[in-house]
């Protein structure tokens, strides 16, 4: 049985482990989406209130941000997790499907109604999520190792 010490833990593994770097990841890809929307509704006084076809009005306050910043983190840590466990190509396949993902998001766009600036500050809601998550995760993948060359 091989005793393994704190600093050899901590060197392989980092200060907070995998698990941890990527809850930190998540909490920064829903700051990042919090200030957007701090910036963009009461400051800037943009009302996020979207009206799509057929549906009531919806007003997309701060919990409404924060949920989806959350869920869609979630969700790719989640995938993420999933592929490094089936296959050796997870980070690139992940980095496509996230990539996918974040064009997609932008589709609902062309069906609502609200104010060109409030669909800017939608928008930019999405991209902070995706400007911290992609990175983020990229470097807590396993399939991820320090001074390999990329071939």
């Amino acid at each position: 049985m091989a005793v393994v010490t704190s600093v050899e833990q901590t060197g392989r593994k980092g200060r907070f482990g995998r698990a941890g770097r990527r809850i930190l990841v998540v909490a920064g890809a829903v700051l990042a989406t919090t200030l957007v929307w701090v910036i963009g509704e009461p400051l800037l006084g943009h009302d996020l209130v979207v009206t799509s076809p057929g549906q009531p009005a919806m007003d997309l306050g701060l919990a409404e941000i924060i949920f989806m910043a959350l869920a869609s983190s979630l969700l790719g840590w989640a995938a993420l997790a999933i592929l490094e466990r089936i296959t050796a190509r997870a980070m690139v396949i992940w980095t496509i499907a996230a990539f996918v993902v974040l064009a997609a998001s932008f589709l609902p766009f062309a069906g609502v109604e609200t104010s060109g600036g409030s669909k800017v500050v939608l928008a930019l809601t999405h991209v902070a999520v995706a400007a911290v998550l992609i990175p983020g995760l990229r470097r807590t993948s396993a399939g991820r190792t320090p001074g390999r060359s990329a071939s």
